[in-house]
């Protein structure tokens, strides 16, 4: 069964936590896989992560973003 983690500044972070959630198949509504549950410090690596990108994102013309 696929099981999907986390990815922050580019790389895969292995959860922490050993929470996962139902990834299911909307077509069939079997479960395919399972999603990592962030803990509250992954949630915070990433939004740090996210706010030290800000500036170098923001100044990228919107072509190269998408």
């Amino acid at each position: 069964m696929k099981t999907i983690g986390h990815r922050i500044s580019g790389k895969v972070i292995e959860p922490k936590e050993s929470r996962y959630g139902d990834v299911y198949n909307p077509a069939t509504g079997e479960v395919e896989g399972k999603v990592a549950l962030a803990s509250i410090a992954e949630v915070n690596q990433a939004v740090e992560a996210a706010k030290n990108s800000l500036p170098e994102w923001s100044a990228m013309p919107p072509i190269q973003r998408a």
